[in-house]
């Protein structure tokens, strides 16, 4: 026989339960939210690092939908030049790199470059290149932010990004990186960055030994055209 007087008392229990389970999720959340808070820093702001336990995990082409302004995404456009194709050119005050095809053509990649002080210039060569690359933060930039990590395993949430070309014996790279929304400014230490979807296109193109080109902030490359779009 059914037991209303028992059913009440069960569903007054469950319900009681059920309070104090919400509450417990409540306080699990803010909880585990608050350790947020201790972490404020990043590598090359904006977002350009974070903890994994702060970063989500793009993808190599779920930056794809990041929606660049139309100067910076990637496309063929004219570009007079005496270098060689296969040559990249690092248009470091337009935040542009160009791919040299030949017959007055290049692919125009849309970058992130040096910040205030960490711009460099100069001519060096690709000397290695590696998919989903470590990233072993060299010791200056450990000696300047002594909160990171010493090292971490190639991924998603590597601030390296999907692909990486090391340039000579510097500690600068062409690499990618999980904050898209860095393209187009001045943000690093001095490595060159484009989206995971760019820099997989650039990796494929290009070989180890092609030169690489690294103009200074005040002059561009001769006969470079100027900004579109």
């Amino acid at each position: 026989m059914f037991n209303l007087g028992a059913f009440k008392l069960n569903s007054r229990r469950a319900a009681a339960f059920g309070a104090l389970a919400i509450g417990a999720v409540a306080f699990s959340g803010a909880a585990s939210a608050a350790p947020l808070q201790l972490f404020p820093f990043i590598i090359e702001p904006p977002a350009a690092y974070a903890p994994p336990a702060m970063q989500s995990a793009p993808s190599e082409d779920e930056d794809a939908t990041a929606e660049l302004p139309a100067r910076l995404k990637r496309q063929i456009v004219s570009y007079p030049t005496r270098e060689a194709p296969g040559t990249v050119i690092i248009d470091t005050p337009n935040t542009y790199l160009y791919y040299v095809l030949g017959g007055g053509q290049a692919i125009r990649y849309g970058i992130g470059v040096g910040r205030d002080g960490f711009t460099w210039s100069g001519v060096q060569s690709i000397t290695r290149k590696a998919e989903w690359p470590d990233w072993t933060p060299p010791p200056e930039m450990i000696a300047r932010q002594p909160y990171l990590p010493r090292q971490m395993a190639g991924g998603p949430g590597n601030p390296l990004g999907a692909r990486a070309m090391y340039l000579g014996g510097t500690v600068y790279r062409i690499h990618g990186t999980n904050a898209p929304q860095t393209i187009g400014t001045h943000v690093s230490s001095g490595c060159i960055r484009l989206t995971n979807q760019d820099v997989s296109d650039l990796y494929s193109r290009v070989n180890v030994g092609a030169k690489v080109i690294v103009l200074p902030m005040d002059r561009r490359a001769e006969n470079a055209p100027g900004k579109r779009g």
